[in-house]
């Protein structure tokens, strides 16, 4: 059975960001929501014209639990091996309402560079860092990122 939006939101957040705390899930869902309603660039293009979010969580190639494999090689951290909390289903709930947290309500990128230090640009450079909560690393959008 295909699952639903808020499921397959709170299997990502937990997926992405379960070990961040609950601050560090909120910035990713925060990211998700942002790409959701973005009004210009590729998420615009992917959200349909605003609010479609299981376009974003879906579009392939960026989020690394929504693939089943990676090179090649089976991917057993995958939303459809999470089993979410209420916690989960809580920030996704909170994230859909409207809610976004402050220092990242307008980043549209994250990464976790498993070092000390965040890149200055992520993707390239149609992002520029804005914050780090937990591991994970905030940009937003550069100029550049319109013509994306």
């Amino acid at each position: 059975m295909p699952l639903d939006t808020r499921e397959l939101f709170a299997r990502l957040i937990q997926c992405e960001a379960g070990g961040e705390g609950e601050a560090g899930m909120a910035a990713v869902a925060t990211v998700i929501m942002n790409r959701a309603t973005a009004t210009e660039g590729e998420f615009s293009r992917v959200n349909k014209g605003g609010g479609d979010v299981r376009a974003i969580i879906t579009q392939p190639g960026q989020f690394v639990c929504m693939r089943e494999s990676i090179d090649g090689v089976y991917n057993s951290q995958n939303v459809y091996n999470m089993v979410p909390l209420d916690i989960h289903y809580q920030i996704a709930d909170w994230a859909l309402s409207g809610g976004r947290l402050v220092g990242v309500d307008n980043s549209l990128f994250f990464f976790n560079p498993y070092s000390s230090t965040c890149p200055t640009y992520f993707p390239s450079n149609v992002g520029v860092i804005h914050n780090r909560v937990g591991k994970h690393c905030f940009y937003i959008p550069t100029i550049y990122y319109a013509d994306t």
